[in-house]
């Protein structure tokens, strides 16, 4: 039975990658929505629609469980949806939180009030949409106190990895750092608000130093994800195949995949 990743474009993939790695039982539909990526300069509205739509059609494909494998989604779409859109026999689940559990040592599902934690002045790297949601800042609220957040917009990063311009994509990642750095000289963590930085987490590591803990979701999702099946096995859904589907070019995006994830996949039409 399937499993939906729902993603703007490639980025999605990352986390795709540990989940097959983490249930390499179970199967998954993965829906990258590359025709109007990169949604992270979109606003909130056009950013729901999309997202309503992607959902319905892995819906279609038997998933009755969708992962928002994209932190725009999350931000600025998942919690409307909850409220105001989704069936009680669906469920959609986005990326925040399982990193924002492990940033403050809190185990899944943990709804103690929130409490100081060790890390204190914490990196965001993100699209323009998620920083200005402030849908981290506001998930960390309820988990901890005392933690100091500078957010960065990083325009032009997943257009870069989109197009397949790699090193293109590492300019603008060192420029995106040093333009925090200035603001927060010495932060003790960053997170990697958004699913495609993974695919340049070396060129971030890199530029903010060996000593800062660079923080990427894929991991902490998929075992979020094997722990919430295992208590709510009904919402595996009813597809039983896996497959890669695409609103872009399936030939164009199966290329730019293959080449960051050094692996071939290939891709369908939606």
């Amino acid at each position: 039975m399937a499993v939906g990743v729902f993603d703007s474009g490639l980025g999605g993939l990352t986390v795709h990658e540990a989940l097959v790695k983490r249930l390499p039982e179970q199967a998954f539909v993965y829906y990258g929505d590359n025709a109007n990526a990169p949604y992270g300069v979109r606003d909130a509205d056009d950013i729901y629609k999309l997202t309503c739509q992607g959902v319905e059609r892995l819906w279609e494909e038997g998933c009755d469980l969708v992962i928002l494998a994209c932190n725009t989604a999350s931000a600025a779409a998942l919690k409307r949806m909850q409220e105001m859109w989704l069936p009680e026999n669906k469920r959609v689940l986005g990326v925040f939180v399982p990193l924002i559990e492990a940033l403050t040592e809190r185990q899944w599902g943990d709804n103690s009030p929130p409490r100081e934690v060790a890390v204190k002045h914490v990196a965001l790297f993100a699209t323009p949409a998620t920083v200005a949601s402030r849908a981290f800042q506001r998930e960390l609220a309820y988990r901890a106190i005392g933690v100091d957040v500078e957010a960065q917009p990083c325009g032009g990063v997943v257009d870069a990895i989109e197009a397949g311009d790699e090193i293109l994509a590492e300019q603008i990642v060192r420029s995106h750092v040093e333009a925090l750095l200035r603001r927060m000289p010495k932060p003790e963590a960053a997170i990697l608000g958004c699913t495609h930085y993974p695919l340049l987490q070396n060129e971030f590591q890199a530029a903010l130093g060996a000593d800062v803990k660079v923080y990427s979701q894929a991991n902490l999702v998929a075992e979020s994800l094997a722990d919430y099946l295992t208590r709510r096995p009904e919402f595996t859904g009813a597809g039983t195949v896996s497959k890669y589907l695409t609103t872009g070019s399936a030939a164009a995006v199966s290329k730019h995949a293959t080449q960051f994830l050094k692996r071939s996949i290939t891709f369908e039409n939606a």
